[in-house]
């Protein structure tokens, strides 16, 4: 299972979403690979300092390198990163006048083909060229979309990219679900939000809502996921709930 980590809104929760749901599965005795496909590298940094690095996936999207040589393993067992540096916001430009520049990726992990039993993509908040790959790329698309009131502000415009993408490249990309993150229950705005999005996705939201939570935003500082940080949170409770209703789709 591809799963692509998406939203053009930024401050949503897709980085923090990637990083725990990785973990929580290889935790759980699954492979995973992750890929940070965010110039800003922020799934990166949770793990190490991308000043340090010498491979990255800009390298292997610009065949200056083999998918093999850019992983690097975490100290979280079954959890293998493929990182981001900044040099991958030059990429839209170096695939410029490529006919087939939205199947980079696609093709570069068929490399990797039975590999892992899951790969995430964490992607910038943008629908570029560098979202488009991974769309291309994946099996599934998870949405993690904030409880606040412009929370499905752009949503359209991510539907309509995604019924591209399936029309013309992947027409076998299915859409996991929805994750309301940053949410905060004792609030009337929360609830309300949380019905919004229930109307217009349906059965398609996770039953896990993921709350506003310190303990969260603290652990990439010290490159830990939320399980190792704080196990005993409400962050380390409901990723860890959200990670066996991930499973529970396979």
């Amino acid at each position: 299972m591809i799963i692509t980590i998406a939203n053009q809104k930024g401050g949503v929760g897709k980085t923090t979403t990637a990083i725990n749901l990785s973990a929580g599965l290889s935790f759980r005795g699954k492979s995973v690979l992750l890929v940070d496909l965010d110039p800003q590298a922020n799934s990166t940094m949770s793990f190490v300092d991308p000043h340090d690095l010498g491979v990255s996936i800009f390298d292997v999207l610009t065949d200056q390198a083999s998918f093999q040589e850019a992983l690097i393993q975490t100290k979280i067992p079954n959890l293998t990163l493929c990182p981001a540096q900044i040099s991958l916001a030059k990429l839209e430009r170096e695939l410029l006048g490529d006919i087939d520049s939205h199947f980079k990726l696609k093709d570069k992990l068929s490399d990797l083909a039975g590999e892992y039993d899951y790969i995430f993509i964490d992607t910038p908040p943008t629908l570029g060229i560098i979202t488009l790959n991974a769309l291309v790329a994946s099996t599934h698309i998870l949405i993690p979309i904030q409880s606040s009131y412009f929370a499905l502000e752009g949503t359209d415009d991510l539907l309509e990219t995604i019924d591209k993408v399936r029309f013309r490249s992947n027409p076998d990309l299915k859409l996991l679900g929805v994750v309301i993150t940053l949410h905060d229950k004792r609030t009337s705005l929360g609830r309300d939000i949380v019905d919004q999005i229930g109307r217009v996705f349906n059965n398609k939201v996770f039953e896990t809502k993921i709350s506003k939570n310190v303990r969260l935003e603290e652990s990439p500082a010290y490159k830990e996921s939320i399980y190792t940080f704080a196990p005993e949170s409400k962050g380390a409770e409901e990723y860890s709930q959200l990670t066996e209703e991930i499973m529970a789709c396979e």
